[in-house]
């Protein structure tokens, strides 16, 4: 059994309960609150003048996938074959040694949703993990898997240059083929003569790995995270999911903060982010650090996301951000906490420090969204995974410590 004792803890609503105390126990939270009883024999963690805080989520990363450092052999989160792959599983391309782990961890984010990126307009299946484990299945949380979609430029720029010419080229095109694959998954959900013929059994149809996965969407046992910067990309997103009756989450909205009465109407979700990225093309060019905070007071659940590896160790000072741009306080804490485990379909397990929930938390130094403040301890499972060492720093984990 664990206490950590006398710190700031950060409660479900956004608020803190001063001198609070967290019972850890079995891997588990057993208690939060103040004046509760140390019980015999309970290792004691000091957390008095600091914040105690649920570990922090990532809704939408690439660790373990983006491979650092980034070069070709790392690298393993587009696979630029075809515009439509929901054939395949990010899990199969997962790295749980990237070094970008340790880092991340150390600030205080225990669990991030990672997988495929945006190159393909259907680019195959993300999961959730947690940030501590040798392996993958140690890692894992099961059930989060959801299917990555795309438009905008990106897919358009990887299949419709001079050298490819394959569709889609424009964002007509990226549609059509979105829409097309959706018919075909229907097709097949169907048993229509969509798919291949087996060649020893004439008129009967073989496996397609392609519109199984698909077909996991239409029925909505998973999300479509829809990849979309700019306003009009975000509508064609909504347009099609609603055409479709997907289950959808809208990745960055960058431009969200101009349609946010229609994305809050249609009652999608955003991952707003990543705030620290300059204008490198086009679609970015009405970056708006106060986008997250703007679709915020529209009423759309918004998430924060670093979109990277080693990048998501800066996720709460992104939350700093927003509230700067006018985000309150307590909804920037929910947009890396309860947020995203309510869009991973996690917060019966993690976002939260009540009883019953996973012993996922962070002890700092000072106020997590400031530059000045260090992350002291994290914990995952009950087990304290990352100790800040005299003197040290983030990435300090000893290998006693850090189960990588």
């Amino acid at each position: 059994m664990i206490v950590v004792k006398g710190g700031r803890v950060l409660t479900p609503a956004g608020g803190w309960l001063e001198e609070g105390t967290v019972v850890v126990e079995g891997g588990r939270i057993a208690a939060v609150g103040r004046g509760l009883d140390v019980p015999a024999g309970a290792e004691v963690i000091d957390a008095e003048g600091r914040f105690v805080t649920p570990g922090f989520i990532d809704a939408h990363s690439h660790l373990g996938l983006h491979g650092e450092p980034l070069v070709w052999a790392t690298s393993d989160v587009n696979e630029l074959t075809d515009p439509v792959t929901p054939q395949l599983r990010g899990m199969d391309g997962f790295n749980p040694d990237d070094p970008s782990f340790p880092e991340v961890l150390s600030a205080g984010v225990t669990a991030a949703f990672t997988g495929p990126g945006s190159a393909n307009v259907v680019g195959g299946t993300g999961f959730a993990i947690k940030l501590a484990g040798r392996t993958l299945a140690e890692m894992l949380l099961p059930g989060t898997e959801a299917m990555k979609m795309a438009l905008g430029e990106n897919p358009k720029r990887a299949y419709g240059t001079q050298t490819i010419k394959k569709m889609p080229a424009t964002r007509m095109g990226n549609a059509a083929v979105l829409r097309e694959a959706l018919v075909k998954a229907q097709n097949y959900m169907a048993g229509l003569p969509d798919g291949e013929e087996v060649a020893s059994a004439p008129g009967r149809r073989g496996r397609d790995l392609r519109w199984e996965a698909l077909g996991r969407v239409l029925r909505r046992e998973i999300k479509a995270r829809i990849h979309a910067h700019r306003a009009d990309d975000i509508l064609t997103a909504l347009r099609i999911a609603a055409e479709f009756g997907l289950d959808c989450v809208i990745e960055h909205a960058t431009e969200g903060y101009k349609v946010a009465e229609a994305i809050a109407g249609q009652g999608v979700p955003c991952t707003v982010g990543p705030i620290f990225i300059h204008r490198s093309k086009m679609e970015l060019q009405g970056l708006n650090v106060g986008n997250a905070a703007a679709l915020a007071r529209a009423g759309v659940k918004v998430a924060l996301q670093m979109d990277g590896a080693s990048q998501t160790r800066w996720l709460p000072l992104a939350a700093g951000v927003a509230v700067r741009e006018g985000m309150p306080e307590a909804e920037a804490f929910k947009a890396i906490t309860i947020h995203p485990a309510e869009i991973l379909g996690v917060a019966g397990r993690l976002g939260s420090l009540e009883p019953g929930k996973d012993a996922d938390l962070a002890v700092f130094s000072g106020h997590p969204f400031c530059t000045f403040s260090h992350c002291d301890l994290v914990m995952v499972d009950g087990r304290v995974v990352y100790r800040r060492t005299e003197g040290g720093g983030p990435g300090s984990c000893s290998g006693a410590a850090y189960p990588h």
